[in-house]
């Protein structure tokens, strides 16, 4: 048993996946590449290189995505591991190809009604790689039946709904940031949540008082580093800051690429894509509950307003701004870290190790940062978003552990080996 600390002191205990074994379906000796990994590609190109989904939307869609998958994949393996949402009636002999593919397909479609044409090719494409046959015609019905499944399960979730960011005028409130002075992403706080039962599950204390030494010494850090012409930060944490921030999200690269180079086979791609993505959908909208109930102001506002917040340890620079362009949502607690760590700590958990190494690259910043293990990762983007200058340290802290909690929750209840 491996047991992985998040760096915020969530625990969470796992068994190494065991990555020499192998399960002879029906058409994956034949498979140029691993389907589970072919379709996370293509779902990456319906929800982000067309629809341009950001982060916090961007999570359910995968999310559904490869909780349609797996299901379609355990079932046929003989229901190794607890279904998600159900285990459609198979035999072990449907062409797990065409599973993953038309649960994949029929998920995107659902969701990206305008892109239908588009992925009937990619879909049609898939299919035809896979001699005709029984086994194929099976596999394509447990696929839809999971993805029937999945769409089920989201209808009337919550998605997309009219919710507003409350605005104050008090200090320390939350107000829309230059430059475009926007307000967006409210309905994620009040998205049905895929694993843990409520999304507030998991409420911190909140923000630290404003006249407290713990806030002046937040308020002084990002003020100091995370300034857009800071002197003290270096070269290499400024592309950290920028690598993060890029809203094509090299979470992405880097699931495929350890799903390949540590040799998956479909139902541990499938499995370990549903751990991953659906942990990190719900760690995201537990931190925009978080979001909503603390309606913390950026950095960016308490600097320019901090004559108003009654620390003698702060001083207002009303014309202070950060290295990145401050997300238009309140600060407490930072929706990347909350994302990041449940990644990070669902893969350690999965692989049931920290120190596989990894690597992404970031077309913002122009740069592919390496890591030593997941738990490198997660420390790094605590500081990015500091260096970046658009959340404060104890947002992003208590962010991470809201997401390592998602994870350890999942872990205990879902995906887990049938007895």
């Amino acid at each position: 048993m491996a047991v992985w600390p998040l760096v915020t002191g969530v625990v969470i205990a796992g068994s190494p996946v065991e990555l020499g074994s192998s399960f002879a379906y029906a058409s994956d000796s034949r498979a140029p590449a691993n389907a589970v990994i072919v379709w996370d590609g293509n779902a990456q190109t319906a929800i982000w290189d067309i629809a341009a989904q950001q982060p916090q939307v961007q999570a359910r869609s995968f999310a559904m995505v490869h909780g349609a998958v797996y299901d379609a994949v355990n079932a046929i393996a003989g229901t190794p591991y607890q279904p998600y949402l159900i285990a459609p009636a198979a035999k072990g002999t449907e062409s797990t190809d065409a599973a993953v593919a038309t649960a994949a397909f029929r998920v995107l479609t659902a969701l990206f009604p305008a892109q239908q044409a588009r992925l009937e090719t990619q879909y049609d494409e898939s299919l035809a790689a896979i001699p005709d046959s029984a086994a194929k015609q099976r596999g394509i019905t447990v696929g839809a039946q999971a993805a029937a499944a999945m769409i089920a399960a989201r209808r009337n979730d919550g998605a997309f709904g009219g919710q507003t960011w409350t605005v104050g005028t008090q200090p320390g409130q939350w107000r829309p940031t230059p430059p475009a002075f926007a307000s967006d992403g409210a309905w994620v706080g009040d998205l049905k949540p895929f694993l843990i039962p409520r999304a507030s599950m998991f409420r911190t204390s909140g923000p630290p008082s404003l006249t407290s030494r713990r806030y002046a010494r937040d308020f002084n850090e990002v003020k100091t580093i995370g300034s857009a012409t800071s002197t003290v930060r270096t070269a290499d944490q400024t592309q950290a800051a920028i690598w993060w921030h890029d809203r094509h999200l090299a979470e992405w690269e880097i699931k495929r690429q350890l799903a390949t180079t540590q040799g998956l086979n479909t139902l541990q791609a499938a499995r370990m894509f549903a751990m991953v993505d659906l942990a990190e959908a719900d760690a995201t909208t537990a931190c925009f509950n978080e979001k909503a109930a603390w309606s913390f102001w950026r950095p960016i506002t308490a600097i320019q307003l901090a004559d108003t917040d009654g620390n003698p340890e702060t001083a207002a620079d009303p014309d202070w701004t950060p290295l990145l362009v401050t997300p238009p949502h309140p600060d407490f607690t930072s929706g990347h870290t909350c994302f990041t760590a449940a990644s990070m700590s669902a893969l350690a958990y999965f692989f049931g190790r920290d120190d596989l190494p990894f690597s992404g690259y970031s077309a913002a910043s122009g740069t592919t940062r390496y890591f030593r293990g997941f738990s490198q990762a997660l420390a790094e983007v605590i500081n990015a978003r500091v260096w970046g200058g658009i959340h404060t340290r104890t947002a992003d802290v208590q962010g991470a552990k809201i997401g390592g909690q998602v994870t350890a929750y999942m872990a205990g209840h879902y995906f887990r080996p049938k007895r």
